[in-house]
């Protein structure tokens, strides 16, 4: 008979190696902070990559749900529920007037996005970026314009048009009378943090047949200093996919489809059994609320904190990204960076091979970031 110790000890290897995981195991998070099995803190500036919008064990949600796991946990999409209609009409009222459907990923919600773009224009065909990331399920995988990432996987989901990010004239060219959606990340995340220019989504938005979606997975729920990115970009997509940072930890996607191109589903078109869990529902209603003006006004301006002070390190070559969303392409391997961050106490991210990627919580405070900033100072002098 094993004993707890040993199951812990085997427990890496009873997982499938689907993820190049550090030798860190995470044990306990408060605030912008986590600490691991031996007791070491750690300043998080990963946020769970986008996920821990107000940090770690956030009172807001975290009272929200427990409050809800001692009414309900769970009651099936075959009957109505308080927490999962609050939380639709609070995005509705973000929005400005949408529909929701909930499931539990960002993948999960890009796919609702695909089946729906079909539905409702009986096509098709589907306009997606070079280097954008939707996600790893088969119809999200075959929209990401990262062919390592697909060809294991092929043959996918066939008619995607894959076009350079802010090339209208390639834009244009790739829609026809066969393409039914525009699938664009206003900032695309794991292909290296690169904002879409405002003239490019704007020709996007001005194709007439099909749909745009964007998928503000990374971006949405106040992560670029406004609730929804596309605020900063002067259009109003037809979709919107939401994941993440919505329930500040708890599994939870959502699609919202706006008014004037909702009616395409019926019942019985789409579904998941454990979307609009009512636990995670109350945790995302719990965030809506916490993140006002005066939090997003704080996200603009620590991340220009963070940009104007990493811009001018001497192995920085660019920092781009709005908020806090932030991507610093540097002279040399963003993974080393990781590694040497992480030895010094502060968890980052990479999107690409000399990209490290910065998510912080946020509610992130001014000593945080300059403390962040210490780090990575030494690191890339």
């Amino acid at each position: 008979m094993s004993v707890p110790g040993e199951a812990v000890s085997q427990g890496l290897e009873r997982l499938l190696p689907t993820y190049a995981r550090a030798d860190l195991t995470v044990v306990r998070g408060e605030g912008c902070r986590v600490w691991d099995a031996e007791g070491r803190e750690y300043l998080d500036f990963g946020g769970g990559i986008a996920v821990v919008s107000l940090g770690h064990c956030h009172p807001a949600p975290l009272a929200a749900a427990q409050a809800q796991l001692e009414r309900l946990w769970h009651a099936s999409n075959l009957y109505r529920t308080e927490p999962a209609e609050r939380l639709a009409s609070q995005l509705s009222d973000r929005f400005g007037g949408a529909q929701a459907f909930f499931c539990n990923s960002g993948a999960e919600a890009v796919e609702a996005a695909l089946k729906y773009a079909r539905k409702a224009t009986g096509k098709a065909g589907v306009v997606a970026l070079e280097g954008g990331f939707h996600g790893r399920t088969l119809g999200a995988l075959s929209a990401t314009g990262q062919p390592a990432k697909r060809a294991p996987f092929e043959p996918l989901v066939p008619d995607v048009r894959f076009v350079q990010p802010n090339d209208v004239d390639a834009l244009r060219a790739a829609v026809d009378g066969e393409v039914g959606l525009i699938l664009l990340e206003p900032i695309l995340g794991e292909g290296g943090v690169i904002p879409l220019a405002a003239d490019f989504v704007a020709a996007a938005a001005a194709e007439l047949d099909p749909l745009l979606c964007l998928d503000e997975v990374q971006t949405g729920v106040g992560r670029t200093g406004t609730f929804f990115a596309f605020e900063q970009l002067d259009v109003r997509p037809d979709l919107v996919t939401l994941a993440k940072g919505l329930a500040n930890g708890l599994p939870i996607g959502a699609l919202l489809v706006a008014d004037d191109v909702a009616g395409a589903f019926a019942p019985g078109d789409h579904g998941s059994t454990f979307g609009g869990n009512a636990v995670s529902c109350a945790a995302a209603s719990a965030v809506l609320d916490a993140i006002d003006e005066e939090l997003l006004g704080d996200v603009r301006m620590q991340g220009a904190a963070l940009t104007d002070s990493l811009a001018v390190l001497p192995r920085v070559l660019s920092v781009r990204g709005r908020g806090l969303l932030l991507g610093i392409e540097i002279d040399g391997a963003a993974a080393e960076v990781v590694d040497t961050a992480r030895e010094q106490g502060l968890l980052v991210l990479t999107a690409g091979e000399n990209v490290v990627r910065l998510a912080p919580p946020l509610t992130v405070a001014a000593d945080e970031v300059e403390e962040a900033l210490a780090i990575l100072g030494r690191i890339l002098c």
